[in-house]
Order: C-alpha cells, then structure tokens, then sequence
C-alpha cells in the first residue's frame, strides 16, 4: 500500500455525485466543495455546530431560509438542511454567489462563509485589515482567520492527492 491509499482514506471524496454536479453547475472546482466539506463537518451530515450550523457544509437556519428563496425552493424547514443533497447544493450556490460578490478572491469568499458577508465588507473598509479595499492582510477573527488558512491547506492536499500530474 502506498501513501496515496492512506490519503485517501483521510480526504475523502464523499457525496462525490452531488458535489461534482452542483460544482458543475455553479462553476466551481469540486476539490474546494470537498475542503470545505471535510473542515466544516468531517462529512457527517447530522453535524450541528454550537452556533447552530447544520449539515454537511454547516449552513446557519437563516442563510438557509436566504439561499432557499434565492433558489426558488419552497417552504423551506431547517431539517431539510440535514439532507446531504440539498445541503451541498445550497453551500455550492453560496460559495459561488460569495465568490461572485467578492470578484472571484477565495480567500474573501472563505471568510464571508466562515465569518459573514458584512464582517468582511467592514474588513475590506478598515485601514487596519486592508490596505487597498480589495485583500485583507490580516483578519480579525482568530476562527475566520484559522478557517481560512486550513481550508486553503486541505484545498491543496486534495488537488495534490487527487490530480494527475
């Protein structure tokens, strides 16, 4: 057996049909959704966080109740973010309207998702976080701060594992 095996087996490709579809249809690449996945909730899709995320990408009831009526679903119920499918749709649609809304920047998309939209943008404005109005140079929420920087390193270690060379 080799090292590969054994990586595998640490970063799986769990859900792998689900995230290579929804990746595919909001334009992303699956290694990111797949990071995200396994930093958020380790693949267990009954994760609930303390601060009350739920499922697979550890979406928030009200971020739910958000995505759902920008995705035209009706009557949303907070269960329903338990279901893996509807789960990763929802969190590949917001990490692509975050993307979207961040001009692309990954590292400004992660820490919307991880600490809101509003706490970046004020980030962004704040001469002790950011320079230039467009990167942050540091980030003022040691968890945001730490997200970032280990959804980025899995990121890696999936295209690393994954990607032919």
């Amino acid at each position: 057996m080799n090292t590969h095996y054994f990586l595998k087996k640490f970063y799986p490709l769990k859900y792998e049909e689900y995230v290579n579809s929804y990746s595919k249809e909001f334009g992303l690449d699956p290694y990111l959704v797949f990071a995200i996945i396994k930093v958020e909730s380790n693949f267990n899709p009954y994760a609930i966080s303390n601060r009350n995320a739920i499922g697979l990408m550890q979406i928030m009831p009200d971020t739910g109740r958000w995505i759902a009526a920008k995705l035209g679903m009706k009557d949303f119920k907070e269960e329903i973010l338990f279901n893996p499918e509807v789960n990763i749709k929802m969190g590949v649609w917001y990490l692509h309207y975050l993307l979207k809304n961040f001009d692309g920047n990954l590292k400004l998309a992660l820490a919307a998702y991880n600490g809101g939209c509003g706490n970046v943008d004020l980030w962004l404005k704040d001469k002790r976080f950011s320079q230039d109005g467009r990167q942050l140079h540091s980030i003022p929420f040691p968890e945001t701060d730490r997200y970032v920087k280990k959804v980025l390193a899995v990121y890696q270690m999936y295209k690393f594992i994954y990607t032919k060379k």
